[in-house]
């Protein structure tokens, strides 16, 4: 991978990330899949300043970001992979499946543990359901996943470009499947077999516990097909479902999401279980 290209990373993820979001924002105006559950303006704010904290918490704590990691690995020979020597391809496309198995699994831990759900329902308290409920993340949350990416990068030995393809990737596919966005049946039907589609990952923000606890990928669809957590459809339909957390029913804004995991604990998990 050139230097220059590594070096150049954070503006190749900011230039696409920018790019997708002025797309996919522009989709839901002409093409949206539910009627907005608040005015875009109060809800983009909170996100939006959201996303903002969680970027300048991780550019003052980890500069080198995952290819900084990456490069390092590679450097002095860590890792798996780099012990294997196989093809670069092949090494590669591992790695990108490696780490993408693991945001699954890390996923369905943080639901599953209540110290960290206490940190990942920010996301899913959220009463509506656009592009920016994919970057909407409390940082401690953002740290916790960050400091896992870089083990897994170490241990596997990834190498730079599958770390810059994956960290990519997943960006872009946390804004479209979280985008309220209208795609034809048919078209949703064969896209899921590929990535996970806004209608399939919607299903993830129901406030039935059992809707969300399903469908947890970001990027590939596979793993929840695999694992058993997948759901085709949400039971309410998707322009009926209500989205969010049974606990939380008023818009919370951003002091207020910054300490909503102190809350006490018996309001810390979704309610509605019918």
């Amino acid at each position: 991978m050139p230097a220059w290209l590594a070096q150049s990373e954070p503006y190749v993820r900011l230039g696409v990330f920018g790019a997708l979001f002025a797309t996919f924002a522009l989709w839901e105006v002409l093409a949206p899949r539910r009627a907005p559950a608040l005015p875009r303006r109060r809800r983009w704010s909170t996100n939006l300043g959201l996303f903002a904290v969680d970027v300048l918490v991780l550019r003052l704590l980890f500069p080198l970001a995952g290819v900084g990691i990456a490069l390092l690995v590679e450097a002095r020979g860590y890792g798996v992979l780099n012990a294997l020597g196989w093809p670069a391809w092949v090494e590669v496309v591992l790695a990108f499946l490696a780490l993408d198995l693991l945001i699954y699994f890390q996923h369905r831990l943080f639901h599953a543990v209540p110290v960290l759900w206490r940190l990942h329902k920010v996301h899913h308290a959220d009463l509506g359901f656009d592009l920016t409920t994919g970057v909407r993340f409390h940082p401690v949350e953002i740290v916790l996943s960050m400091l896992i990416k870089f083990a897994a990068i170490a241990a596997l030995g990834a190498p730079v470009l599958a770390v810059l393809a994956f960290e990519i990737a997943l960006n872009g596919t946390a804004l479209f499947n979280h985008a309220n966005i209208r795609l034809a049946a048919g078209v949703d039907r064969r896209l899921r077999w590929l990535v996970v589609t806004p209608d399939m990952h919607r299903v993830h923000h129901s406030t039935y516990v059992a809707e969300t606890n399903s469908n947890y990928g970001f990027n590939i669809p596979w793993w929840d097909r695999l694992f058993g957590t997948y759901r085709p459809q949400p039971k309410d339909g998707h322009t009926d479902m209500r989205i969010g957390l049974s606990s939380i029913r008023e818009h919370t804004g951003l002091g207020g999401l910054l300490v909503l995991p102190l809350q006490p604990r018996g309001q810390q998990v979704a309610t509605r279980h019918d």
